[in-house]
Order: C-alpha cells, then structure tokens, then sequence
C-alpha cells in the first residue's frame, strides 16, 4: 500500500484476538466490523495476534474494492457504508482455514499477508464459530521494543491508526503499553525515514481499546469476561454425564478445571453441578489438615447414603501454605481414607472449544458495538478503555487500573492474605461461595434455637422454567441447615387444596441442579379459585412461610394473597416470589430463572435452522418463539443467532414495516454473491401480531420474494421451556433462594414477635426477589405494580430495549431497509 496520504485521511481499524483462544472471541471480531463499516471505518483483521501485527503483509494485493458492483441495488441504498465494504474476498480464506495452503483454487491465499481488509459479508457465518477464526499467538518478538517498532510501522504502512485488541490481562497490557510507546515509536520511524512528516502527523495518535477474552473470567472491574459462560457450560455438561456414571458404580471423581489464579470457573461449577467440595485459588481450605476437612465432609454425604462424590479442583488450587494441590493427590486421598473407588479426569482444552453459549454471543456483540464508541472519541488525553459489563450494562474502565487490580489478586494470593484475594473479585464471588457452602454441608452446627424455626411452604407456578428445581434444592439445603421444615407443595394452588404436600429431605434433592422442568409439578392455577379454602389450608399445615417460585402468575398470586391478609390471618406471614419464566416478564427485574436456558435452546435450535436455510442457498425462515407479549427472548435471541429482523409485541407489526422488510430481504440478496446466498433467519414472537402471524409473514415473504429466495417457517414451541437448565440458570437460582430464605427469617422474626392476637405482616413482607444489576432487591409487591403492565403481562421499562434495532442493524436492515 502506497505511503501517501490522498485527500481526507480515512478511518482504518484492525481488530485482533490474543493469548489464549476463548469462545465469543468470533462474535466480538464480527461485532466490531459491522458496527465500524456502519460508522464509516475501513476494517482490517490481524491474523495471528500481535505476531501477525510483527510480521504485516510482505505480499501486496493489487486491489482494496469491494468485489460486487453496487448496481444491483437500487440507487437509495447505493452509497451506504455496507454496500461499499461488502466484501473484499478474503473472507472464505479465514473461515475455511485455507488461507495458508500452499496451492488453491484460483490461487489466492493469505501467504505473506497478515493485516487484511475485512467487509461486511467477510466475517458473516462467524458468531456460531468457536475459538478465534484469525488466529492467536504469544508473540514474543512483540514483546521487544524492535517488534513493537515494526508493528507500528506495519500498522502505519496500511493507513490504520486504531486497534481493538480481544484478549487477556497480558494481551491488553501489550496494547496500552504499545499506546503509550505510540509517540516515541512513530518519532524513530520518521528519523530513520522510514514514513513521511505527512505520515507522522496523521498517526500521530494510536487509538486503542481492550475486549476481555477470557475463559478463566478472572478480569476485575467487569462482572463477566468473554469465553467465561461457554467455558461453564462444557464444565458443567461433563460434570453432568459423569454424574450418571458415578452413581452407576458409587464412584468419587475428582475434576480438574482451568483457572491458574481465578477460581470462578471451579466456584460456579461447584454449585451448578451439586459438588461435594471445591478448591480454590482465592480460599483455600481452612482446615488443617485440609484432607480432614474434606473427608469429613464428603464422609457425612456418603452416610446419609449419597451414591456418588464430585470434587472440582482449580488448576491453581493449593492449601494455606501455597502448596499446590493436585488431582491426583486428592484422588489418593478419597481412595485411602475413605475407601472410594475414585477417578481423576482432567477437562483441559475442552473448556475452550465448541460453540459458544447465547451469551457468550449476546455479551461480545454489546461490547464490540461500545468498542467503536470509544475508538470514535478516542483522544491522546483519554486513557486506553477496557469495555466490560457491570449491571447489564456495557461499561469503559480504564484498561491500566483493570489489570492492575487483577494483578493484585494474584499479588494478595502470593501473600496469603486470602480476605483480600476475595474483596478483589466482585461481591457474587463471596456470595456463591458461601452459597455452595450452605448447598454442599451437611450437618446440624447452624441449628436456630427451636422457637425461630419454621415451617416454609415451597410451591412453582406458572410454566416450567430450567432452574425451577436447583432454586428448590437450595432452599431445601437452607431449610435443613438451620432446622427449618421444608414442606413441597406438589401441582400448584390446586394441590394444595388436595393436600399434595411432603416434607423433602437432604438427599431427595440432592440430583435436582440438573433436572429441568418442575419435580413438584407446576399449573397456571391462581388462589383466587378458592381464596377460603387455600387460607383454611395455610392454617391447616402451620405455614410460617410461602416461597413461590414462577412467572406473571405467582406475581399476580403474591398480588393477591398480599390484598387478602385482611381477611384471612392465616396470610400474615411472609410471602416471597422468586421470578421464574422464559419470557423474563416479571417486571423490575432484569432476569428470570430459566431465560438464558431458553436462550440457549433458542441458539441450538436456530443454529441448525440457518444451516438448513444456508444449503438451500436462497431461504429465509421465520422461527416463532415464545415469550407470551414480552418480546426478551426473540429479541437477545436475535442478537444470538444473527437474526436479520425481529418482530415483538412491543413494537408490533404493521404493513409498512413489511413492505420495507421486503424491500430489504430484496437489497440484502441481490448483493449475494451468485450461487452462494446465506440462508437467513427472522424472529417473530408469538404475539407480535394477532393479524401478521407467522405463516402470513413466510407467505407475504415467499410471495415477494420470487426468484431471489425462498420462505419457510419453524416454530419452536415447548422446546424453549424444557431441557437441562444452563449453568447460569443453576447458579442464579441458589443466589435467589438463599436470599429469599433470608428474607423470610427475617420478617418472620419481626411478624413472631407481635402476641398471636395483634400478628400483622407488614407491607414489605410480601415482595418479589428482583435482580436488579449485580443487587437483590426484596421489592415489596405492591411498588412492582405501578412498573408492571398488567394488561399485557410484562415490565413497562426494560433494560433490553433498544436492542431490537441493534440486531437489525447487525443484520443489516438498517441499512438496506431503504424503499426501491
């Protein structure tokens, strides 16, 4: 590429992934292309890592035009940024992996080129692909002054002064060290004569911004990093499958998972999984020996006649001495103290590979649209930001004080001083730490005196939902531990009325994390079907408590048992609803159980959707999905699957937004390359429209579509509800119930102390677990009712809610959507 500076100096932008590979990093890759063509940036890719950025292009292309004529689209869409980075043709070469091969068809490759011109159909197909599609490597040569010289002369040859690096804390360091050399760098190439004055002046400032890659998720000052969920997911699933083989032959396993100085993954796993003990980096075992300990605890689960042990151990475990503990060791151990016929299997790289979860595909997309944001208004006085998440929303941190408060970690664990190792990672690690303690122990030290113990209904309601079950695990746990009665209400307010209630015990729930659906069985029923009788039944059993976990219905149920406390007695108790449903329509909070397992049902099911609709060269499908009048899940399932549009109850459907849809489908696959066409998909929620239903919508698009695609439809149903709750689902549902058993022995304290003749629960008594950001928030039922829609079953304000125009314009619409 010519040195030369003609006319207005373009925006160039190179995106690279370093360190070690994690799922998601494709996504961010694809999201910071797409939303850099939008604003009008000339996007690159470097393949290899910051080696590729070392080693440039040696080999010259005599072209940088898109490789379709722009005619094939009427003239109002003609001179957009999409159509004009379309693509540049090497995009078939990253995907396949053929970019290096000696020979090929036509004989293009990617020999001798390492920073290459990417466009909008370049990176397309890419959200569903594991690992890093450009490559990663440790780059040693960049870790030297001469290799960071060469880069920045590299990077300066092609006309690019901004880089979005997808890494770790090491690959994100190399940036803002690189940034901070970029003055004094650029200085050297002009004195040696190696660029222009004119050069020099325009590249003057590199601008630069970190996404966090990372499966360990082990970076401070973002709640969770990209490869982290997807990377608990594998664990969890192997976890799961040992399981069944464990209690075949009432074996010990012990599982070994990544995590040199983060043990977020062995943590999470430990309470999503139902392990019987963890090691950890940032908390080793207190007692000493920690083997006692273990044994002790592990032997009291086989008393109570448990068939199978699961002991999860971070790469970086060691005991309060820094001694490192090994697998092998613990499976010594088990098998000579206890006498378990024991296993050891190590998980490795399979934490890092396969296609990543829905958000592992969500969380990238958000982070890789803020990354243009603050490339755009970058200056030389604003530090190197690190885009991360806080509270669902995507934040910028400076990337230095990150690292460096990561690295304080590691520091504080060298040091012993484990109190400040846990107040480095963020408060939900403690949390589920002392979750997984309350879930796992088992034994009678925390026995409440006799007066505060109670007897805690628990019931489901609604649709099924995954994590229905672990929240009920873990209330159970909860209740044992402190000598609580936990009394299960089986089929709803109307088998409470048959009087379908037992009383569960430690080991009866013990293989409940895993299991979706409802074990107790669950109706949409409400009490008001016989509010006498279900009072009368309160009485009967001596419910001290009412735990309801469910959707809209047991808010509504909670609205009415609230009202009703001045009628009958028997409700002045405390009553707790813990938001359960795959349409996230509980209002307040941002998510429900069960959600991201939908989620993820959705991802697999459209996953394999779109490769039908892709062989068939030419096919859109229209996937109708669940959700009720709550659009949550078609539109993060859009974000997910790389849906081109979205219909959902909060906007609607009308004619012109089918005319313009059509118009856009129209644009969109005249710009295919000839007999190789993306099949595509569209999102509809169920209630979008009670007009524009899905068939109409496939038939209106098959119509009109002629012989440039084709339309079918898929609807997913009742697959969205069931299968193996996700990981997140599991582990949000043990934070939520141990909360919500907290609450309750709370206000039941407050209501007991009152004489019998005066007992009156207060208004805040009854209320609903909401998660808001990285809080739960006890929100007193009657202040959710001026944020809910009741009409309409959903939320009036949703922290969601723009993202159905950022899907589409992932997609394109946007766009292309333009009237011929």
């Amino acid at each position: 590429m010519s040195h030369d500076l003609p006319g207005k100096h373009r925006m160039r932008l190179a995106v690279l992934t370093s360190g070690g590979d994690s799922a998601g990093m494709n996504a961010a890759v694809r999201a910071v292309v797409k939303a850099g063509i939008v604003k009008g940036w000339e996007t690159y890719v470097v393949r290899e890592g910051y080696e590729g950025l070392v080693r440039g292009n040696s080999v010259k292309i005599s072209q940088h035009s898109p490789t379709k004529s722009v005619t094939t689209v009427p003239k109002s869409v003609q001179h957009n940024a999409l159509v004009h980075n379309l693509r540049f043709g090497d995009g078939e070469l990253l995907r396949s992996g053929e970019g290096d091969a000696a020979e090929r068809s036509g004989g293009k490759n990617l020999k001798g080129r390492y920073i290459i011109r990417v466009g909008w159909d370049d990176v397309r197909g890419w959200m569903g692909e594991g690992g890093t599609l450009i490559g990663t490597a440790r780059s040693a040569a960049f870790r030297t002054p001469e290799g960071r010289l060469t880069a920045a002369h590299n990077l300066i040859k092609e006309g690019i002064d901004a880089l979005c690096v997808c890494g770790g804390d090491g690959s994100l360091t190399g940036a803002d060290v690189f940034r901070a050399e970029w003055p004094s760098l650029v200085d050297q190439l002009r004195t040696k004569g190696e660029i222009t004055e004119a050069q020099a002046t325009a590249y003057a400032h590199l601008k630069i911004v970190g996404l966090v890659g990372s499966i360990d998720n082990d970076m401070c000052m973002t709640d969770m990093t990209i490869g982290a969920p997807t990377a608990l997911q594998r664990i969890c699933e192997a976890i799961d499958n040992i399981n069944s083989t464990a209690s075949s032959h009432s074996r010990a396993f012990v599982v070994e998972v990544m995590g040199r100085h983060c043990g977020w993954l062995a943590l999470v796993a430990g309470v999503s999984a139902g392990a019987d003990f963890i090691f950890i980096p940032e908390r080793p075992p207190l007692g000493d020996p920690w083997e006692d300990e273990m044994c002790d605890a592990i032997g009291l689960h086989r008393k109570e006649g448990k068939r199978k042990t699961i002991v999860i151990v971070a790469e970086g475990a060691h005991d309060a001495a820094l001694k490192p503990i090994k697998a092998e060791y613990i499976k010594t151990v088990l098998t000579e103290r206890l006498g378990l016929d024991t296993r050891v299997t190590q998980l490795g790289h399979v934490q890092r590979g396969g296609r990543p979860c829905a958000w592992d595909r969500i969380l990238p997309t958000l982070q890789g649209v803020e990354a243009i944001k603050a490339l755009m208004e970058s200056t030389p006085e604003t530090p190197s930001y690190m885009i991360g998440i806080n509270q669902n929303k995507v934040i910028r941190v400076s990337l230095q004080e990150a690292v460096k408060m990561t690295k304080a970690v590691t520091t504080a664990i060298e040091a012993r001083d484990w109190d400040k190792a846990m107040s480095l990672r963020d408060p939900e690690f403690a949390e589920t730490l002392e979750g997984f303690s309350i879930t796992s122990e088992l034994g009678h030290n925390g026995y409440l005196p006799e007066e505060k113990r109670l007897r805690i209904a628990i019931i489901h309601m609604g649709a099924p939902a995954g994590g229905m079950n672990a929240a009920t695990r873990a209330a159970v746990r909860y209740c044992l531990r402190k000598g609580h009665t936990p009394l299960a209400i089986h089929n709803g307010f109307k088998g409470l009325l048959d009087d379908h209630i037992t009383e569960l015990s430690w080991l009866s729930v013990d293989g409940w994390m895993a299991r979706g659906g409802s074990e107790l069985g669950t109706n949409r029923a409400l009490p008001d079907i016989d509010l006498g009788g279900v009072a009368a039944k309160f009485q009967k059993h001596q419910f001290d408590a009412f735990f309801m976990i469910g959707g809209f219905e047991a808010f509504t149920s909670l609205l009415t048992l609230e009202a009703a406390r001045q009628h009958y007695p028997s409700f002045h108790i405390p009553l707790v609803h813990l938001p359960a449903t795959i349409s996230n329509n509980v209002p307040v909070t941002d998510y429900s159980l069960g959600c991201d397992t939908s989620l993820n049902a959705l991802v697999d099911a459209c996953d394999a959707i779109k490769q039908s609709a892709s062989a068939s060269r030419n096919r859109v499908f229209v996937v109708e999905t669940q959700g009720g009048k709550c659009g949550y899940i078609a539109t993060m399932g859009a974000l997910a699957t790389g849906a081109v549009i979205v219909y959902t109850p909060e906007v609607g459907i009308n004619l012109d937004m089918l005319r313009n849809d059509v118009h856009f489908l129209r644009n969109r696959y005249n710009l295919d390359q000839k007999g190789k066409a993306e099949g595509r998909l569209v999102l509809r929620n169920e209630s979008a429209s009670s007009v524009y239903t899905t068939d109409v919508i496939t038939k209106i698009l098959k119509e009109e579509g002629a012989s440039l695609f084709d339309s079918r439809s898929a609807s997913l149903g009742h697959t969205l509800q069931g299968g193996v709750p996700s990981p997140l689902d599991r582990a949000r549902a043990v934070r939520l119930s141990l909360k919500a058993m907290e609450f309750i022995e709370k206000y039941a304290e407050q209501i007991n102390k009152l004489p019998s003749t005066k007992r009156k629960a207060p208004r805040e008594s009854a209320a609903v677990l909401t998660s808001q950001g990285s809080q739960i928030v006890a929100t007193p039922v009657q202040d959710m009712v001026q944020h809910a829609d009741m009409t309409n079953r959903r939320g009036i304000k949703t922290w969601w809610e723009g993202f159905q125009a950022l899907a589409e314009r992932m997609g394109g619409r946007s766009e292309l959507a333009e009237e011929s």
